[in-house]
Order: structure tokens, then sequence, then C-alpha cells
């Protein structure tokens, strides 16, 4: 695979000029961007995958949600269905896609709808919801909408810097246009990150006099979740466990588990895989299945023991400062 996209290399550089012409485009006037009265909190990153979108979401739902009414707008990535949706009490997982779903069961005073024409969303939230913000998922590059607020997330182990563009990389968007972002957030930090390091990590992202960035880490539940049902993860240590996961960067997590002393399978899928009726024979002959909560809500309701482990970002004390900060000013 890395041999192919090596080979690949041409049409990666043909790929990087037609996103600079793209967003030069847009800076220049040539392709309209629209601007809106409700607060438009966007949420992306500019490599595919694996940079905690929803975790940063969800932190953002839980800081903002007891003074305000919200709305999450999301493409549906890889749902089977097309057009506006807002999820209600009938909506199904392969309606709006599993990161949306994941959301809308665990914020019910939330309002979550999917697009893929993020200003149509935009408009109808509006319209039918009124919201006093609406968050923006994985919209980073979705140059059409400009958002009053920008948060950049770049994985510790694969910052966007020292990325190249797809297919060669996994850079989807110019690294450019990181200068949109108000905040440039470094996720999946080792919560033991020196000082030293993040003065590093801070000299190659170079940011812009308007820019601050910020450090958050991962933190797992201590417990495992199955519908009703809990048990502690440490309660399953030296017993044989499957983990399923069907995400950009599982190696975080099942690391985790197996630190944990517990003994593992690891079944790995395609980011938002779909699980076929044999694929679900398969793990139906599994004892204990572990698995992520966005995945979990493919799987849940067709195999037994599947337990999900869910997880937050948590930002150090000194970024957590900045962040209420930045938070407070938006809900004046």
């Amino acid at each position: 695979m890395q041999l192919l996209r090596k080979l690949l290399f041409p049409i990666s550089l043909i790929y990087a000029l037609v996103v600079r012409v793209r967003n030069l485009f847009y800076d220049v006037g040539l392709f309209k961007s629209t601007s809106y009265e409700t607060p438009i909190i966007c949420v992306g990153n500019l490599s595919v995958g694996g940079a905690g979108k929803t975790p940063m979401v969800e932190f953002l739902i839980r800081r903002l949600q007891k003074e305000n009414k919200l709305a999450v707008l999301s493409r549906g990535y890889k749902r089977k269905t097309s057009g506006f949706i807002i999820a209600n009490t009938n909506t199904e997982v392969e309606d709006i896609g599993d990161e949306p779903f994941q959301i809308f069961n665990k914020f019910q005073n939330v309002s979550v709808a999917v697009d893929v024409d993020r200003r149509n969303g935009i408009a109808r939230l509006d319209k039918t919801v009124n919201p006093d913000i609406i968050i923006l998922d994985d919209a980073f590059q979705h140059r059409r909408v400009k958002p009053s607020h920008n948060i950049l997330l770049t994985a510790y182990n694969n910052l966007y810097v020292n990325d190249w563009y797809l297919p060669t990389g996994d850079l989807r968007d110019s690294k450019y246009a990181s200068q949109r972002a108000d905040l440039i957030v470094i996720t999946k930090c080792p919560a033991s990150i020196s000082k030293k390091e993040k003065n590093t990590l801070r000299s190659q992202i170079n940011p812009r006099a308007h820019q601050k960035v910020l450090f958050s880490y991962l933190e797992y539940d201590s417990k495992l979740y199955s519908g009703k049902d809990e048990i502690y993860l440490e309660s399953l240590k030296d017993k044989k466990v499957t983990l399923v996961t069907g995400i950009a960067n599982p190696q975080p997590l099942y690391q985790y588990v197996v630190t944990k002393g517990l003994r593992v399978e690891h079944l790995s899928f395609a980011d938002h895989h779909f699980f076929t009726e044999n694929e679900l024979k398969s793990l139906r002959t599994k004892n204990i299945i572990i698995t992520t909560e966005k995945d979990y809500m493919r799987l849940a309701g067709k195999i037994e023991n599947l337990y999900y482990l869910s997880i937050k970002h948590a930002f150090f004390p000194e970024d957590s400062t900045v962040i209420e900060k930045y938070l407070s000013a938006i809900t004046k």
C-alpha cells in the first residue's frame, strides 16, 4: 500500500494544485462563502480521519448545552439516505450515519441533523429549530459556509504540517488553510507530555498571531457499557476478549485495552464499516466483544455480549482556561 501511494505522487501534485486554486478563489471572492447571524462553530481537520472530531463535538455540547439551544449539523458520512434529515425517535443509524446517531442518542436536548449541502442544512435548522449555536461537524474544508468560529484538530502522531496531499499522504486540504482556524488543537497527546515537547510542537505548527495552539489527550472511561448494563474494564483482566474497531486509527484504543491486562484479539475494519451478515455471524461466536461507541451504534441489537468503551477529550489545565475563555466569548 505504501509503495502504491508513493507511485501516485504525480496525482497528489495535481490534487494539491486543485485544492490551492479552489481556496484561492474563495479567498479572493471568486467563489462565494455565506456568513450567518447564528453563531457557527466549525470542528474539522485537514487530514482524513483519526483526529477525534466527534469527541470534540461532544466536549462542546457538554460545555454549551446548559445555557444554549444547540444544533449539530453533519454530512452523515456513509448514511443510506440523502438530503436534509433531522433526527427523531424513529431515526435509525443508517438514516444519518453512526457519529450523528451517537450524538443524538447521548444528548436528547440537542437537535442533530445531516445534509451534504451545509448551507441548506443551516438554513433548515435556522427555520425549524432556531438554535442559539450550530456546531458543524467535519466541515473545515467546506468553504461555501463561513463559520464565525473555527476549531482545527490535528493528531499528535500525524500533524498536518508533516503530512502530504492525497493519495500519497492523508491531507485533503491545504496546509495554508490552517490560517482560518482560531484554535488549533493537537489531539491524542500522551498524558505525560512535557512542556518542552509542547513548545516543540507549537513551533512546528507555527501559529499566526490570532491563533492559539492547545493540547488534549484521550480520557477513557473505567467502565464498559451495553444498553443498561455496565462492567468495569479491569474486571476482565486476564480474560480473552475481542476488540472490534471500525475507526480510522484504532491503535491507541488497542494499546489502552492491552495495558489493562486483557488478552485481546483485535478485528480491525475500515472507518464507518457497516457489517455484513457473514461478519456478524462470525462475531456471534465470540464470548466478549469490546468496541468503540461509534461502532456500537452499528452493532447494537445484532450480536450478544457487546460492550463499548467511551472516550472524551481532556485538556491540560492551562489549555482548559484558554478554551473556556474562547467559548465564553461565543455565548456572550
